[in-house]
C-alpha cells in the first residue's frame, strides 16, 4: 500500500508515453491503452481513498531521502478525495471522447493521461516546488487539449487558447517568484517543514513572508478562477470539445485545495503554536473575493446566450462557493465546502457533454439559448439529463447540491459573515434557477415555425454511456450523503491538525537497503 502511493502519478506518466509512441501508428491500441490507464486509476484512487479513511498520513519518499532533502508525497483524506474525483471525472470524459471526438486530432490521449498525472502529482505532493512541477505538467498538457479539435469552433479554440496560456504563464512565473522568496527566508519548500521554519521567523522578514503568501494567493486565484482573475475561463471551457470541457471541470479545483492546503497548513492562526508572520493573511479577503465571485457568477448565467457559457459561469460560481467556505476558515465550512466540491465537479462534467448533445440533436446545429427543432427521439432523454443535472447544480433538494449548500448556511451562522453568505448563496442560487429555467424553456418547450430537419444526430454508444455514468455519479452523492459527509467531516478535521500531517512527513524514515554496498566495501577492507 506504501509504494501504491506513486502509482496516481506512475501509471499516466507510463501511459501516456506510451499512447505517444502508438498514437499516430495504432489509434486504437492508444485508445485501448488509454482507458485500461483510467480504469486503473479509478481502482487505485478507490483503494487509496479507503486506506486514508483509516485516519493516518501516510508520507512517501520518492528518492528515500529523509524530508525535507527529499521529494517527499503525503496521502490524507483531502488528497485522497480528490485523487478519486479526478479518476471518475476522466473516466466519463474519455468514455466520451471515445464517441469520436479522440480522433478529431493528434495526440489526445497521450495529453489526457499527462494531465491525469499534473493532476494527482498536484494533490499528492508534499512540497511547493513540485506543486509548481504539477501545475506546469498539467498546464503544458491542457494547452494541447484545449486546441484539440477540427472544423467549426477553431478559431475560437484558438484564441481562447492564447489568453488562456498567457494568464497561465504570468501567474507561474508569480509562482516562481513566490517559491523563491520562501525559499530564501526559510531554506526550505517542503510545505511540513515550511510550517514550522515560518513560525520561527525573525520580526523582519514578516513584510517578506506576506508579501510571497499573497503571491500565492494569487496565483492559485488563477487557478480557482476566483475574482478578478477568472476572465479567461468563460471562453476557454465554452470553446473546448465536450470531453475536454468536462475533464477541465476538475482543474479549477487544483487552484480550491492549494489554497485549502496552504491556509490550513502554512497560512493558518497559531492556536496549535505555530504561529507565523503569514498566518490569516488570507483571511481579510478571502471571503469578499469569493463573494463577489458569486456574483458576477450569477450575471454570466444571466446574461449567457449560449448554453455552454451558461455551464461555465456555473463553474465560476461553484468555485466561489468554495471559496467562500474556506474563507471563512472554520472547520464545519471547510466541510461543507468539501461536501459540496463533490457534487459540483461531477455535474459540471456532465453538464458539458449534455451541452454537446443538445448541440448536437438541434437543427441549428448550435447552443444559443433560443427555439429552434430538436431530432426525434431526442426530446425525453435529453429533457431528463437537462433536468437532473439542473436540479443538482442549482443546489435543490433531494440532490446532493442542497446538502452540501445547506452545511454552508449552517457553518456560516457561526461566523461574521453569516448575512452576507446567506444572502448571495441564497440569492446566487435563484438566479441560477432562473437562468436554467430559461434556457430550459427555450430548449424543449418554445415552438418553432420552421421544425427544421429531424433525422436523428449523430449518435454514438459511448456518448449515452459517458452522460449515463456521469448522472449516476452525480446521484450517488446523494444516495450515499451520510457517508461522504463523515468522509469529508474527518477530512476537515485532518486538515486542521496540521501537527500530524507535519509529524507524518518530517517522520519518515528512508527505506534500509536491500542491498548495502558500503556496508560490503566496509568488510572487505577490513578483511584485507
Amino acid at each position: 500500500m506504501n509504494h501504491l502511493i506513486v502509482a496516481p502519478v506512475a501509471l499516466p506518466l507510463v501511459a501516456g508515453a506510451l499512447c505517444a509512441l502508438l498514437g499516430g501508428r495504432r489509434p486504437r491500441l492508444a485508445a485501448a491503452l488509454s482507458l485500461g490507464a483510467t480504469l486503473g486509476l479509478v481502482a487505485i484512487a478507490v483503494a487509496l481513498a479507503l486506506h486514508a479513511n483509516g485516519g493516518t498520513v501516510q508520507a512517501y519518499l520518492l528518492g528515500n531521502w529523509a524530508a525535507p532533502f527529499g521529494i517527499s508525497l503525503a496521502l490524507d483524506r483531502l488528497a485522497a478525495l480528490m485523487l478519486v474525483l479526478t479518476a471518475l471525472v476522466a473516466l466519463v470524459s474519455l468514455l466520451y471522447a471515445l464517441g469520436g471526438d479522440h480522433a478529431r486530432g493528434a495526440h489526445f490521449h497521450s495529453l489526457f493521461q499527462f494531465q491525469l498525472m499534473g493532476l494527482c502529482g498536484a494533490f499528492l505532493t508534499a512540497d511547493l516546488f513540485n506543486l509548481f512541477v504539477f501545475f506546469e505538467v498539467l498546464l503544458s498538457a491542457s494547452y494541447g487539449l484545449l486546441l484539440h479539435g477540427d472544423g467549426a469552433g477553431q478559431r475560437e479554440r484558438f484564441k481562447a487558447t492564447v489568453h488562456y496560456v498567457i494568464f497561465n504563464l504570468a501567474g507561474s512565473a508569480l509562482f516562481l517568484i513566490a517559491v523563491s522568496l520562501l525559499y530564501g527566508l526559510t531554506g526550505t519548500l517542503n510545505m511540513a517543514d515550511l510550517a514550522i521554519r515560518l513560525a520561527d521567523l525573525p520580526p523582519d522578514s514578516a513584510a517578506l513572508a506576506q508579501a510571497a503568501a499573497l503571491m500565492l494567493l494569487v496565483v492559485f486565484a488563477v487557478k480557482a478562477a476566483l475574482l478578478p482573475l477568472y476572465f479567461w475561463l468563460p471562453d476557454a471551457y465554452a470553446s473546448a470539445t465536450a470531453p475536454v470541457a468536462a475533464l477541465f471541470a476538475i482543474m479549477t479545483k487544483v487552484g480550491v485545495y492549494a489554497i485549502a492546503r496552504t491556509t490550513t497548513l502554512l497560512f493558518r492562526d497559531g492556536t496549535d503554536g505555530l504561529a507565523s508572520a503569514a498566518s490569516l493573511v488570507f483571511a481579510p479577503m478571502l471571503p469578499v473575493l469569493a463573494l463577489a465571485t458569486l456574483v458576477l457568477a450569477a450575471i454570466g448565467v444571466l446574461a449567457a446566450t449560449r448554453l455552454r457559457g451558461l455551464i461555465a459561469y456555473l463553474v465560476v460560481a461553484s468555485a466561489g462557493t468554495l471559496l467562500l467556505c474556506l474563507g471563512l476558515a472554520t472547520r464545519d465550512s471547510v466541510a461543507a465546502g468539501l461536501f459540496y466540491l463533490v457534487n459540483s465537479t461531477l455535474v459540471a462534467a456532465a453538464w458539458f457533454l449534455i451541452a454537446d448533445r443538445v448541440a448536437r440533436a438541434r437543427s441549428s446545429g448550435d447552443e444559443l439559448l433560443q427555439p429552434t427543432a430538436l431530432a426525434r427521439g431526442t426530446w425525453a432523454p435529453l429533457g431528463v439529463a437537462f433536468f437532473i443535472a439542473a436540479v443538482a447544480v442549482a443546489g435543490m433538494p433531494p440532490l446532493a447540491g442542497f446538502f452540501g449548500k445547506a452545511l454552508l448556511l449552517q457553518a456560516a451562522g457561526h461566523t461574521a459573515w453569516a448575512g452576507w453568505t446567506v444572502a448571495l448563496v441564497l440569492g446566487s442560487s435563484l438566479a441560477i434557477v432562473v437562468a436554467l429555467a430559461r434556457a430550459g424553456s427555450s430548449i424543449f418547450w418554445k415552438p418553432v415555425a420552421d421544425s427544421g430537419s429531424t433525422a436523428a444526430p449523430r449518435h454514438h454508444a459511448m456518448h449515452t454511456a459517458a452522460v449515463v455514468v456521469g448522472l449516476a455519479l452525480v446521484a450517488s452523492a446523494s444516495v450515499f450523503a451520510r457517508p461522504l459527509s463523515a468522509f469529508t467531516d474527518a477530512a476537515a478535521s485532518q486538515l486542521f491538525d496540521r501537527r500530524a500531517y507535519i509529524g507524518a512527513v518530517l517522520g519518515a524514515d528512508p527505506v534500509p537497503p536491500a542491498y548495502d554496498v558500503r556496508r560490503e566495501m566496509r568488510d572487505r577492507g577490513e578483511a584485507k
